[in-house]
């Protein structure tokens, strides 16, 4: 189980690395849930792989101008759980450069994707993307 997980996980990131993120989403369970650790705008938690996709992803990838890549430097697996260290690359529409360096915690069970905590520099994440739509407030 350890080794499949470490080679789902190393195989989504290769296609990471080279901008195709559908594998990714394809590992989702539908009771997928991502966390973004911290205590700023960005840090909460999406319940579901239709909200992660919906709430989260699509409206972050609406804020870039290129394609994304991420590329893991570090697998290490235990269990049902795999630690992912990668760094990310993309240029905003805003024309500002967005290279954060990320830790994902993921567990997998069944060859799916339920959980992933995910850590990175959130300060840089508000100053180049701002704060996400779902925290704007309307009036």
């Amino acid at each position: 189980m350890t080794t499949d997980n470490k080679q789902r996980m190393q195989a989504i990131f290769d296609e990471l690395a080279k901008g195709n993120g559908r594998p990714l989403v394809d590992a989702m369970a539908d009771d997928f849930c991502w966390t973004i650790a911290g205590v700023s705008a960005w840090s909460r938690t999406w319940r579901g792989k239709q909200a992660v996709q919906q709430e989260l992803l699509r409206p972050l990838f609406a804020r870039f101008a290129d394609t994304y890549t991420s590329t893991a430097w570090r697998v290490i697996a235990e269990d049902d759980l795999v630690v992912v260290e990668a760094r990310g690359k993309v240029t905003t529409r805003a024309g500002a450069r967005y290279d954060n360096h990320y830790c994902f915690v993921c567990r997998l069970e069944g060859g799916l994707l339920r959980e992933m905590t995910e850590y990175m520099d959130t300060e840089l994440a508000v100053a180049v993307l701002g704060v996400p739509e779902s925290t704007v407030a309307t009036a």
